[in-house]
């Protein structure tokens, strides 16, 4: 088959998957991406010469856990008395949870960055490929089911939106790039990423991030400077962000000898090479919510 066709039926399949399962229920947007976390842990473990048993039990249980605490409030004191048969009072502060967790993923996103620009090591120690791959990794996921909630409650347009920006970033980092880019980003981990691509990427994300709360978000009109200011803030946030996962995740795969994460999605290489910007950019948008429910 040729291989832009293979490229084209495995996007689309991707695309409509994601869509499907986004629209279609909560539970299904939260399975995917559940299905989605397993494999990238699978993929980093490949990566970085990790033994995949562990890692993949605990990201499983522990993205499974926090989803139910989050967002189905399932553990509560009465059912885990009836299953230990106790009297014991347990409370669970959702917001302390996700102080540390976002906490936890921002020091490890901060030390990505570091190993990004800084570190010249080819070789990563065992304890730095494992809080990697807990804070790089398997928190971001949870991030994602996070930011799709907003304020409130369970939004589709949130996610779906937060995908539009990437995917234009990407895009038109590209075209802008291929077309008029002579200065390159970060040569020595990623040679075609220029910085003409990089701000032409960032400038039609946000001119995205403007339509997508004009046409699709549709605000009340009280509130649609301040949407067309907050999308146009994420859209920021993705270009500059959603580069710097990107380029985290070549500089993993250039210390381990090979061009994709995976072979799942053919012709795109695996699910990390398709999410490196979302699971990088997920838990700064969900600050930048917070920070905005905060204020507000």
């Amino acid at each position: 088959m040729n291989e832009t066709l293979k490229r084209s039926i495995s996007g689309a399949v991707y695309i409509v998957l994601l869509l499907a399962s986004i629209l279609f229920s909560t539970e299904s947007f939260f399975i995917l991406f559940g299905l989605f976390l397993v494999i990238a842990i699978y993929e980093f473990c490949n990566l970085t010469h990790v033994s995949k048993a562990l890692p993949l039990i605990a990201g499983t249980l522990l993205y499974c856990t926090i989803t139910l605490i989050s967002h189905y409030n399932k553990i509560t004191t009465e059912t885990i008395n009836q299953i230990f048969d106790t009297n014991v009072e347990i409370t669970i502060n959702i917001e302390q949870l996700n102080i540390v967790l976002l906490a936890t993923t921002l020091v490890v996103s901060i030390k990505c960055i570091l190993f990004l620009f800084y570190d010249n090591i080819q070789k990563i120690s065992t304890s730095s490929k494992y809080l990697y791959l807990f804070g790089y990794i398997i928190l971001p996921f949870i991030f994602i089911t996070k930011i799709s909630f907003g304020i409130k409650d369970y939004n589709p347009k949130i996610i779906i939106g937060l995908f539009l920006l990437i995917w234009t970033n990407d895009t038109f980092a590209y075209i802008v790039g291929k077309s008029i880019g002579k200065n390159k980003l970060y040569e020595r981990i990623s040679p075609k990423k220029t910085i003409e691509g990089f701000v032409g990427g960032i400038l039609f994300a946000v001119l995205a991030g403007y339509l997508i709360s004009k046409y699709y978000i549709k605000a009340k009109p009280e509130f649609s400077e301040q949407s067309i200011l907050i999308w146009t803030s994420i859209a920021t946030i993705v270009g500059i962000f959603g580069t710097i996962g990107d380029l985290i995740e070549s500089k993993f795969k250039r210390i381990a000898g090979v061009k994709d994460s995976g072979s799942i999605m053919p012709g795109h290489g695996g699910v990390l090479d398709r999410l490196d910007s979302v699971i990088f950019v997920a838990p700064i948008i969900f600050l930048f919510y917070q920070i905005l429910n905060y204020v507000s």
